[in-house]
Formats: C-alpha cells, structure tokens, sequence
C-alpha cells in the first residue's frame, strides 16, 4: 500500500485496519506523533490529512488513498520555522510535552482555515487534552501564531 507522507511516497506493507498512528511510528518510522488514548479522544497522534486535522489514532489505513497527502509534526517545517512552531517556542508553551506534536498540528489546521482566530475558535478548535494544563499558553501560542502568519504574508 501506498502513502504520502509528508510529500514523500512510501510504500508500507500492513493490514487495511492498522491504525495510521502505528504505520506513522512503526513503518515510516516518525516517531513525533504520540500514542495517547487510542481511541481519539486526547488528540495527542493529530496529524493532517488533506489539510484537515486528524487523529491518526482512529484511522484504519487501508481507508486512505495513495493521493491522500499525510503530514506529521515532522513535515509541518523541517527547521521549526512554521508560525505555530515559532509562537509555541516564543510563549514557552510546553511543560511535559508529550501532546504538543498534536497540540501544534490542531493549531497548524486552525490558522490554515482562519487567518484571526478568536478565543471561541480555538475553544472550538483545540480539543486536544493537555494534562499539564497549559492551556492558557496554548491559546496565547494560537493568537501569536496567527500574528506571525500576518506579519509574513505582509512582508511577502
């Protein structure tokens, strides 16, 4: 079977209903994108497919196309230049940091659809499970993420 992950075509031998989470970790070998719950809840294995956020924990890979294009927290940005990155790295935002890979692609999606997102859609939009609690951060990261996106696309 095939798949695109991170704009590279890797061709990975597993049963249709191997979650994507595993294949990610243990057939490409990724290994940014975290095991948490298992069942989609914590939001910890979210990666993009087709530009949409999703928790690869849930997702039977033999339901994805070859055309389908995955990205992990490993091809958000190589050199951790993407604005969410920079704005997470900038407010400090980790403190365990087991979910932020998923944390980072759930606030990546959002500043994709929404260029000034307001606090009701990040609420709305970061259902990922902190146990740390760094929530306050999180939503102080978003905010800056999307001043960044500004501010590059106003130098560009």
């Amino acid at each position: 079977m095939k798949l695109n992950v991170n704009g590279k075509v890797r061709d990975v031998q597993v049963e249709p209903g191997t979650p994507l989470l595993w294949v990610i970790r243990e057939q490409v070998g990724l290994t940014g994108t975290k095991y948490g719950c298992g069942v989609a809840q914590c939001g910890s294995c979210s990666v993009h497919v087709n530009g949409e956020v999703r928790r690869s924990c849930s997702i039977p890979v033999g339901t994805l196309k070859a055309t389908d294009r995955i990205v992990t927290i490993e091809g958000l940005a190589k050199d951790a230049s993407h604005p969410v990155q920079r704005a997470w790295a900038e407010v400090d935002v980790p403190q365990c940091g087991y979910c932020q890979s998923g944390q980072i692609m759930a606030a990546a999606a959002l500043i994709a659809a929404k260029a000034d997102p307001s606090d009701a859609d990040i609420d709305a939009a970061m259902t990922n499970i902190c146990r740390c609690g760094t929530y306050p951060r999180i939503r102080t990261a978003v905010h800056r993420a999307a001043e960044i996106k500004r501010d590059s696309k106003a130098k560009a």
